[in-house]
């Protein structure tokens, strides 16, 4: 089976939509729908039907999916393989959030260095949509993530329960609401935050990365939620001081993987070091 048509099938089943598909894959709709009848033709089953809505999986797509999805994730797993670096036994390919990558993550770039010099590591950061791609075409072997989608094949792991606390730059006069960065750490965040006692006012900044919005507070001023470990340092060097009585968030991490990973030992001992580093 022709690796293209395979990767056409599931971002259809992901986006629901052939016109979808083929924008994502910058391909034309017409090499989509030539790419999905000479798979149909082939397997002898139509897989998908076709409506105003978009594309709805047959019961043999449906059937198809789990084995389409397996065979992507082969295919790139061989290609991994293949380009293992001299010296070393294997590669694992891991994505993050962007807003997760520091500490958490660095912190296991530097374990695994120390404690697996021989397996290679391809590091990437992301946004989760395209992190759960990766991981789903077999790009990635894991994700870390946020608030993970339940995907069919794939393990969803609790690394950390971190809090999202609220601090502020210490100066002369304390921050007020028009120094407030509101920063969108989710839905969930989003949800309890506007349920929560504090009152802002419409924030004058809003900003999509916990990182970007602690680098401004710190160099102009104001104050907003960000994770505790990451505002950490700065306490302790005096920069940021938590704001009293000001409720605080749950703010997870997972690590999502195949199923199947559970046989392979380069990708048990990086799960391993994730756990070790949020210890």
């Amino acid at each position: 089976m022709d690796i293209d048509r395979a990767r056409t099938f599931l971002e259809i089943v992901h986006s629901g939509s052939f016109l979808k598909a083929a924008d994502r894959l910058h391909v034309t709709q017409t090499t989509v729908s030539a790419r999905i009848r000479t798979l149909e033709d082939e397997l002898g089953r139509q897989l998908f039907i076709r409506n105003r809505n978009g594309a709805q999986l047959t019961p043999s797509g449906r059937e198809f999916e789990r084995f389409a999805q397996s065979f992507v994730q082969i295919w790139e797993r061989a290609r991994h393989q293949l380009a293992i670096p001299s010296g070393r036994t294997s590669v694992v390919a891991l994505g993050g959030e962007l807003s997760l990558w520091n500490p958490l993550l660095l912190d296991w770039l530097v374990w695994m260095k120390k404690a697996k010099p021989e397996i290679a590591i391809h590091a990437q950061v992301g946004v989760p949509d395209q992190l759960l791609d990766q991981l789903r075409t077999g790009v990635l072997d894991i994700a870390v993530l946020y608030a993970p989608k339940l995907l069919p094949g794939f393990k969803v792991e609790l690394l950390v329960e971190e809090q999202l606390v609220l601090v502020r730059t210490k100066n002369e006069e304390p921050a007020g609401a028009k120094d407030y960065v509101y920063v969108d750490w989710g839905p969930l965040f989003a949800a309890q935050h506007d349920a929560s006692s504090t009152a802002f006012g419409e924030p004058g900044l809003l900003v999509g990365l916990g990182p970007l919005g602690l680098s401004y507070i710190l160099r102009a001023g104001g104050m907003g939620y960000f994770r505790r470990g990451a505002a950490a340092p700065h306490i302790e060097a005096g920069q940021l001081e938590i704001v009293d009585g000001a409720p605080e968030f749950t703010y997870p991490a997972y690590a999502v993987y195949p199923e199947a990973s559970e046989t392979r030992t380069d990708i048990q001992e990086a799960l391993r070091g994730l756990k070790h580093v949020v210890k």
